[in-house]
Protein backbone atom coordinates (compact mmCIF):
# COMPACT_ATOMS: atom_id res chain seq x y z
CA UNK A 1 0.00 0.00 0.00
CA UNK A 2 1.57 3.35 -1.21
CA UNK A 3 1.44 6.18 1.03
CA UNK A 4 -0.42 8.84 1.30
CA UNK A 5 0.56 12.27 -0.10
CA UNK A 6 1.23 14.89 2.49
CA UNK A 7 -1.41 17.61 2.78
CA UNK A 8 0.52 20.11 1.11
CA UNK A 9 1.43 18.49 -1.69
CA UNK A 10 -2.09 16.99 -2.39
CA UNK A 11 -3.33 20.89 -2.01
CA UNK A 12 -0.56 22.19 -3.77
CA UNK A 13 -1.29 19.90 -6.53
CA UNK A 14 -4.93 20.32 -6.52
CA UNK A 15 -4.19 24.04 -7.01
CA UNK A 16 -2.03 23.51 -9.75
CA UNK A 17 -4.44 21.87 -11.51
CA UNK A 18 -7.36 24.11 -11.14
CA UNK A 19 -5.10 27.18 -12.30
CA UNK A 20 -4.10 25.46 -15.39
CA UNK A 21 -8.00 25.44 -15.49
CA UNK A 22 -8.31 28.63 -15.39
CA UNK A 23 -6.80 29.91 -18.51
CA UNK A 24 -8.62 27.33 -20.83
CA UNK A 25 -11.87 27.16 -21.86
CA UNK A 26 -14.21 25.47 -19.99
CA UNK A 27 -15.68 23.30 -22.76
CA UNK A 28 -12.14 22.17 -23.41
CA UNK A 29 -12.45 18.39 -22.73
CA UNK A 30 -8.17 19.29 -21.15
CA UNK A 31 -10.02 21.71 -19.25
CA UNK A 32 -12.54 19.30 -17.38
CA UNK A 33 -10.18 16.44 -17.17
CA UNK A 34 -7.93 19.25 -14.81
CA UNK A 35 -11.10 20.05 -13.11
CA UNK A 36 -12.07 16.76 -12.17
CA UNK A 37 -8.79 15.77 -11.37
CA UNK A 38 -8.41 18.73 -8.61
CA UNK A 39 -11.75 18.05 -7.46
CA UNK A 40 -10.56 14.54 -6.51
CA UNK A 41 -7.38 16.07 -4.91
CA UNK A 42 -9.76 18.30 -3.00
CA UNK A 43 -12.31 15.94 -1.70
CA UNK A 44 -9.46 13.32 -0.33
CA UNK A 45 -7.94 16.64 1.50
CA UNK A 46 -10.91 17.47 3.01
CA UNK A 47 -11.66 14.13 4.28
CA UNK A 48 -8.45 13.71 5.28
CA UNK A 49 -8.68 17.09 6.94
CA UNK A 50 -12.03 15.93 8.72
CA UNK A 51 -10.02 12.89 10.19
CA UNK A 52 -6.95 14.85 11.70
CA UNK A 53 -9.38 17.14 13.20
CA UNK A 54 -7.55 19.79 12.26
CA UNK A 55 -10.17 22.41 13.23
CA UNK A 56 -12.93 21.71 16.12
CA UNK A 57 -15.72 24.22 16.86
CA UNK A 58 -14.41 24.64 20.61
CA UNK A 59 -11.14 26.24 19.05
CA UNK A 60 -10.38 29.89 18.66
CA UNK A 61 -8.60 31.55 16.00
CA UNK A 62 -5.43 31.97 17.99
CA UNK A 63 -5.73 27.90 18.31
CA UNK A 64 -5.16 27.11 15.05
CA UNK A 65 -1.32 26.81 14.07
CA UNK A 66 -0.22 29.19 11.08
CA UNK A 67 0.45 26.49 8.71
CA UNK A 68 -2.92 25.27 9.23
CA UNK A 69 -5.08 28.57 8.04
CA UNK A 70 -4.04 28.21 4.69
CA UNK A 71 -6.81 24.75 4.59
CA UNK A 72 -9.56 27.05 5.85
CA UNK A 73 -9.97 27.64 2.10
CA UNK A 74 -10.61 24.42 0.98
CA UNK A 75 -14.11 24.77 0.53
CA UNK A 76 -13.98 27.94 -1.49
CA UNK A 77 -11.33 26.38 -3.86
CA UNK A 78 -13.75 23.62 -3.96
CA UNK A 79 -16.48 25.94 -4.67
CA UNK A 80 -14.97 27.64 -7.81
CA UNK A 81 -13.59 24.54 -9.37
CA UNK A 82 -17.13 22.87 -9.40
CA UNK A 83 -19.07 26.20 -10.46
CA UNK A 84 -16.44 25.75 -13.76
CA UNK A 85 -17.33 22.04 -14.18
CA UNK A 86 -19.70 21.84 -17.63
CA UNK A 87 -23.06 20.93 -17.53
CA UNK A 88 -24.74 20.44 -20.38
CA UNK A 89 -28.32 20.00 -19.42
CA UNK A 90 -30.67 21.97 -16.99
CA UNK A 91 -30.56 19.50 -14.56
CA UNK A 92 -27.01 18.92 -14.29
CA UNK A 93 -26.57 22.81 -14.10
CA UNK A 94 -28.84 23.21 -11.16
CA UNK A 95 -26.50 20.28 -9.58
CA UNK A 96 -23.39 21.83 -10.02
CA UNK A 97 -24.38 24.81 -9.00
CA UNK A 98 -26.50 23.99 -5.75
CA UNK A 99 -22.84 22.10 -4.82
CA UNK A 100 -21.04 24.93 -5.60
CA UNK A 101 -23.33 26.99 -3.61
CA UNK A 102 -22.72 24.56 -0.26
CA UNK A 103 -19.20 24.72 -0.49
CA UNK A 104 -19.26 28.31 -0.21
CA UNK A 105 -21.93 28.85 2.32
CA UNK A 106 -19.69 25.85 4.38
CA UNK A 107 -16.50 28.32 4.24
CA UNK A 108 -18.30 31.51 5.52
CA UNK A 109 -20.19 28.97 8.58
CA UNK A 110 -16.09 28.39 9.18
CA UNK A 111 -15.26 31.60 9.23
CA UNK A 112 -18.01 32.56 11.52
CA UNK A 113 -17.35 30.23 13.80
CA UNK A 114 -13.39 31.26 14.39
CA UNK A 115 -14.64 35.54 14.21
CA UNK A 116 -12.54 35.81 11.59
CA UNK A 117 -13.86 38.20 9.34
CA UNK A 118 -13.92 41.72 11.38
CA UNK A 119 -17.37 43.13 12.35
CA UNK A 120 -17.78 46.03 10.01
CA UNK A 121 -17.14 44.00 7.08
CA UNK A 122 -19.60 41.78 7.91
CA UNK A 123 -22.18 44.39 8.21
CA UNK A 124 -21.12 45.80 4.93
CA UNK A 125 -21.94 42.68 3.32
CA UNK A 126 -25.24 42.59 5.17
CA UNK A 127 -26.16 45.25 3.99
CA UNK A 128 -30.02 45.11 2.46
CA UNK A 129 -30.81 48.45 0.38
CA UNK A 130 -33.52 48.77 -2.14
CA UNK A 131 -32.52 52.45 -2.97
CA UNK A 132 -30.58 52.66 -6.38
CA UNK A 133 -28.15 55.30 -5.25
CA UNK A 134 -27.35 53.47 -1.83
CA UNK A 135 -26.89 50.06 -3.51
CA UNK A 136 -24.56 51.90 -6.30
CA UNK A 137 -22.59 53.64 -3.02
CA UNK A 138 -22.40 50.46 -1.21
CA UNK A 139 -21.12 48.42 -4.16
CA UNK A 140 -18.27 51.40 -4.66
CA UNK A 141 -17.40 50.58 -0.67
CA UNK A 142 -17.85 46.70 -1.41
CA UNK A 143 -15.03 47.08 -4.22
CA UNK A 144 -12.92 49.84 -2.29
CA UNK A 145 -12.52 46.96 0.87
CA UNK A 146 -11.66 44.51 -1.64
CA UNK A 147 -8.87 46.58 -3.23
CA UNK A 148 -7.72 47.12 -0.04
CA UNK A 149 -7.19 43.93 0.74
CA UNK A 150 -5.50 43.03 -2.10
CA UNK A 151 -3.06 45.57 -2.19
CA UNK A 152 -2.65 44.90 1.26
CA UNK A 153 -1.87 40.67 0.46
CA UNK A 154 0.46 42.10 -2.44
CA UNK A 155 3.22 44.61 -0.44
CA UNK A 156 2.90 41.35 2.52
CA UNK A 157 3.38 38.96 -0.03
CA UNK A 158 6.47 40.62 -1.61
CA UNK A 159 7.74 41.12 2.07
CA UNK A 160 7.80 37.33 2.03
CA UNK A 161 9.05 36.99 -1.15
CA UNK A 162 11.99 38.46 -0.33
CA UNK A 163 13.09 36.38 3.27
CA UNK A 164 12.31 33.24 1.70
CA UNK A 165 13.97 33.91 -1.93
CA UNK A 166 10.34 32.50 -3.58
CA UNK A 167 11.33 31.84 -7.42
CA UNK A 168 8.50 34.89 -8.77
CA UNK A 169 6.27 37.12 -6.78
CA UNK A 170 3.89 37.72 -9.67
CA UNK A 171 0.89 35.59 -9.34
CA UNK A 172 -1.07 34.90 -12.41
CA UNK A 173 -4.34 34.00 -10.20
CA UNK A 174 -5.96 33.04 -6.97
CA UNK A 175 -5.29 29.75 -7.24
CA UNK A 176 -1.30 30.57 -7.68
CA UNK A 177 -1.42 32.71 -4.78
CA UNK A 178 -3.15 30.02 -2.61
CA UNK A 179 -0.33 27.84 -3.31
CA UNK A 180 2.55 30.13 -2.84
CA UNK A 181 0.71 30.04 1.11
CA UNK A 182 1.11 26.28 1.66
CA UNK A 183 3.89 25.59 4.16
CA UNK A 184 6.19 23.14 2.96
CA UNK A 185 8.65 21.58 5.34
CA UNK A 186 12.29 22.87 4.15
CA UNK A 187 15.86 22.28 5.57
CA UNK A 188 16.91 25.85 5.41
CA UNK A 189 18.87 27.09 8.31
CA UNK A 190 18.77 30.51 7.62
CA UNK A 191 14.71 30.27 7.82
CA UNK A 192 15.09 28.16 10.97
CA UNK A 193 16.87 30.84 12.41
CA UNK A 194 14.22 33.59 11.23
CA UNK A 195 11.05 31.24 11.50
CA UNK A 196 8.95 33.60 13.95
CA UNK A 197 9.24 36.48 11.51
CA UNK A 198 8.07 34.59 8.88
CA UNK A 199 5.56 32.47 10.86
CA UNK A 200 4.26 36.21 11.57
CA UNK A 201 4.44 37.56 7.82
CA UNK A 202 2.38 33.76 6.66
CA UNK A 203 -0.27 34.20 9.27
CA UNK A 204 -1.33 37.58 8.41
CA UNK A 205 -1.20 37.18 4.59
CA UNK A 206 -3.14 34.26 5.22
CA UNK A 207 -5.37 35.98 7.23
CA UNK A 208 -6.34 38.61 4.70
CA UNK A 209 -6.23 36.58 2.15
CA UNK A 210 -9.12 34.70 4.13
CA UNK A 211 -10.90 37.84 4.77
CA UNK A 212 -10.11 38.74 0.57
CA UNK A 213 -12.28 35.75 -0.60
CA UNK A 214 -14.48 36.43 2.17
CA UNK A 215 -16.13 39.52 0.20
CA UNK A 216 -15.57 37.34 -3.33
CA UNK A 217 -17.23 34.99 -1.94
CA UNK A 218 -20.56 37.12 -0.77
CA UNK A 219 -20.83 38.55 -4.70
CA UNK A 220 -20.67 35.28 -5.99
CA UNK A 221 -24.07 33.66 -3.78
CA UNK A 222 -26.04 36.49 -4.78
CA UNK A 223 -25.12 35.47 -8.44
CA UNK A 224 -25.27 31.88 -7.89
CA UNK A 225 -29.22 32.37 -6.34
CA UNK A 226 -30.32 34.53 -9.31
CA UNK A 227 -28.66 31.56 -11.90
CA UNK A 228 -30.57 29.26 -9.45
CA UNK A 229 -33.89 31.33 -9.45
CA UNK A 230 -34.08 31.26 -13.45
CA UNK A 231 -32.87 27.77 -13.87
CA UNK A 232 -35.74 26.49 -11.15
CA UNK A 233 -38.32 28.99 -13.43
CA UNK A 234 -37.48 28.09 -16.58
CA UNK A 235 -39.46 25.92 -19.02
CA UNK A 236 -39.02 22.56 -19.00
CA UNK A 237 -37.79 21.40 -22.53
CA UNK A 238 -40.22 19.67 -24.75
CA UNK A 239 -40.45 15.81 -24.27
CA UNK A 240 -38.68 13.81 -27.20
CA UNK A 241 -40.82 11.62 -29.20
CA UNK A 242 -41.66 7.74 -28.15
CA UNK A 243 -43.07 7.12 -31.73
CA UNK A 244 -43.28 7.30 -35.01
CA UNK A 245 -45.22 10.66 -36.81
CA UNK A 246 -48.67 9.09 -36.82
CA UNK A 247 -49.34 8.04 -40.51
CA UNK A 248 -52.51 9.88 -42.44
CA UNK A 249 -55.27 8.41 -43.93
CA UNK A 250 -54.85 7.54 -47.49
CA UNK A 251 -58.11 9.51 -48.28
CA UNK A 252 -56.76 12.54 -46.46
CA UNK A 253 -53.47 12.05 -48.12
CA UNK A 254 -55.23 11.85 -52.09
CA UNK A 255 -57.41 14.59 -51.11
CA UNK A 256 -54.39 16.75 -50.44
CA UNK A 257 -52.57 15.65 -53.66
CA UNK A 258 -55.44 16.57 -55.71
CA UNK A 259 -55.84 19.94 -54.44
CA UNK A 260 -52.12 20.33 -54.76
CA UNK A 261 -52.62 19.00 -58.79
CA UNK A 262 -55.59 21.50 -59.27
CA UNK A 263 -53.42 24.64 -57.62
CA UNK A 264 -49.61 23.93 -58.99
CA UNK A 265 -48.78 22.29 -62.10
CA UNK A 266 -45.25 21.71 -63.55
CA UNK A 267 -44.24 23.05 -66.75
CA UNK A 268 -43.17 21.06 -69.37
CA UNK A 269 -39.30 20.78 -69.72
CA UNK A 270 -37.48 22.64 -72.59
CA UNK A 271 -36.45 19.60 -74.80
CA UNK A 272 -32.84 18.70 -74.14
CA UNK A 273 -30.25 16.85 -76.77
CA UNK A 274 -29.86 13.71 -74.83
CA UNK A 275 -32.46 14.15 -71.89
CA UNK A 276 -35.89 12.31 -71.79
CA UNK A 277 -38.11 10.27 -69.57
CA UNK A 278 -40.04 11.77 -66.53
CA UNK A 279 -39.43 14.21 -64.55
CA UNK A 280 -39.61 12.42 -61.02
CA UNK A 281 -38.87 9.24 -59.40
CA UNK A 282 -41.10 6.62 -57.38
CA UNK A 283 -39.84 8.47 -54.14
CA UNK A 284 -40.45 11.89 -55.89
CA UNK A 285 -36.89 12.98 -56.20
CA UNK A 286 -36.12 15.30 -59.37
CA UNK A 287 -34.59 14.08 -62.38
CA UNK A 288 -34.79 16.77 -64.46
CA UNK A 289 -34.93 20.82 -63.99
CA UNK A 290 -38.54 22.19 -63.88
CA UNK A 291 -40.57 24.64 -63.20
CA UNK A 292 -43.77 25.52 -60.62
CA UNK A 293 -46.77 27.72 -61.60
CA UNK A 294 -49.65 27.88 -61.01
CA UNK A 295 -52.58 26.75 -62.95
CA UNK A 296 -54.30 28.96 -65.61
CA UNK A 297 -53.17 31.43 -68.12
CA UNK A 298 -54.79 34.69 -66.25
CA UNK A 299 -53.07 33.56 -63.18
CA UNK A 300 -49.55 32.70 -64.75
CA UNK A 301 -49.76 35.99 -66.67
CA UNK A 302 -50.11 37.92 -63.34
CA UNK A 303 -47.60 36.63 -61.44
CA UNK A 304 -45.20 36.77 -64.28
CA UNK A 305 -46.11 40.58 -64.45
CA UNK A 306 -45.00 41.10 -60.79
CA UNK A 307 -41.65 39.46 -61.26
CA UNK A 308 -39.98 42.79 -62.36
CA UNK A 309 -42.24 44.98 -59.97
CA UNK A 310 -41.80 46.92 -57.02
CA UNK A 311 -41.97 45.08 -53.76
CA UNK A 312 -44.47 48.40 -51.97
CA UNK A 313 -47.62 49.89 -52.98
CA UNK A 314 -47.45 52.77 -55.50
CA UNK A 315 -49.40 55.45 -55.37
CA UNK A 316 -52.56 56.23 -57.24
CA UNK A 317 -52.78 60.41 -56.83
CA UNK A 318 -50.42 62.78 -56.67
CA UNK A 319 -50.12 65.33 -53.38
CA UNK A 320 -52.01 68.31 -54.71
CA UNK A 321 -54.80 65.71 -55.93
CA UNK A 322 -55.57 64.52 -52.74
CA UNK A 323 -55.00 67.72 -51.07
CA UNK A 324 -57.87 69.18 -53.71
CA UNK A 325 -60.15 65.92 -52.62
CA UNK A 326 -59.77 66.64 -48.96
CA UNK A 327 -60.66 70.57 -49.37
CA UNK A 328 -63.83 69.86 -51.19
CA UNK A 329 -64.57 67.34 -48.74
CA UNK A 330 -64.04 70.63 -46.14
CA UNK A 331 -61.38 68.96 -43.65
CA UNK A 332 -59.62 72.42 -44.83
CA UNK A 333 -60.76 75.88 -43.02
CA UNK A 334 -60.05 78.77 -45.32
CA UNK A 335 -59.96 82.48 -44.64
CA UNK A 336 -58.58 84.54 -41.51
CA UNK A 337 -55.12 86.65 -41.75
CA UNK A 338 -55.06 90.35 -41.99
CA UNK A 339 -58.04 90.43 -44.38
CA UNK A 340 -59.94 88.56 -42.64
CA UNK A 341 -59.49 90.88 -39.57
CA UNK A 342 -60.22 94.05 -41.10
CA UNK A 343 -63.57 92.42 -43.04
CA UNK A 344 -66.63 94.30 -41.59
CA UNK A 345 -68.52 91.51 -39.45
CA UNK A 346 -71.80 90.31 -39.77
CA UNK A 347 -73.65 93.18 -37.80
CA UNK A 348 -71.63 95.99 -39.97
CA UNK A 349 -71.97 94.59 -42.80
CA UNK A 350 -75.54 94.52 -42.16
CA UNK A 351 -75.61 97.85 -41.21
CA UNK A 352 -73.78 99.13 -44.70
CA UNK A 353 -76.21 97.23 -46.53
CA UNK A 354 -79.59 98.75 -44.85
CA UNK A 355 -77.98 102.44 -45.78
CA UNK A 356 -78.48 101.66 -49.64
CA UNK A 357 -81.32 104.21 -49.87
CA UNK A 358 -84.04 103.50 -52.96
CA UNK A 359 -82.95 99.82 -53.71
CA UNK A 360 -85.17 96.55 -52.77
CA UNK A 361 -82.02 94.85 -51.24
CA UNK A 362 -81.47 98.41 -49.37
CA UNK A 363 -85.19 97.97 -47.79
CA UNK A 364 -84.65 94.30 -47.44
CA UNK A 365 -81.55 94.76 -45.13
CA UNK A 366 -83.05 97.96 -43.23
CA UNK A 367 -86.38 95.47 -42.37
CA UNK A 368 -83.69 92.67 -41.10
CA UNK A 369 -81.87 95.15 -39.26
CA UNK A 370 -84.85 97.10 -37.41
CA UNK A 371 -86.23 92.89 -36.59
CA UNK A 372 -82.98 92.39 -35.19
CA UNK A 373 -82.91 95.67 -33.24
CA UNK A 374 -86.15 95.41 -31.95
CA UNK A 375 -85.56 91.45 -30.64
CA UNK A 376 -82.50 92.87 -29.55
CA UNK A 377 -84.14 95.69 -27.43
CA UNK A 378 -86.97 93.06 -25.95
CA UNK A 379 -83.66 91.33 -24.68
CA UNK A 380 -82.09 93.64 -22.76
CA UNK A 381 -85.47 94.35 -20.89
CA UNK A 382 -86.18 91.07 -20.10
CA UNK A 383 -82.84 90.56 -19.03
CA UNK A 384 -81.11 93.55 -17.39
CA UNK A 385 -77.46 93.84 -17.10
CA UNK A 386 -75.91 91.33 -13.97
CA UNK A 387 -79.26 89.66 -14.04
CA UNK A 388 -77.78 86.57 -14.36
CA UNK A 389 -75.21 86.27 -12.02
CA UNK A 390 -76.64 84.74 -8.87
CA UNK A 391 -73.61 82.75 -7.74
CA UNK A 392 -70.79 85.81 -7.32
CA UNK A 393 -72.86 88.54 -5.81
CA UNK A 394 -70.93 90.66 -3.13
Amino acid sequence: MTNPLPLPTLFARSLSAASKASNLPTIDVRTQDLLQSSLTDLQTLQSRIAGLSLFSPNEILEDIATRDLVYLLVPYVRAQVQDRVKAVEREERLASLTLAKDYLENYLRCLDNYEIIPEDQVVLYDSKVSNPASRRELKIKQYQAEKDLRARIETIHKRRNQRIAMNSSDRPNDFDLISSLIPFNTDDEEEEEDSSSIDDILRETTLLLIRLFFAQAQTQLQNMDQELELLRNAPSPPPAPTTTPRQEDEDQRRKRKKNEETMWKLDAPTPKVGVSGPLLDEAGKPLQPFTILPSGAANRARFQAQVFGPDHNLPTMSVDEYLEIERQRGKFISGGGPASQNAPTSSEQLALDAEMDGTAEGEDKAEVKRTKDESWARFTDDNPRGAGNTMNRG
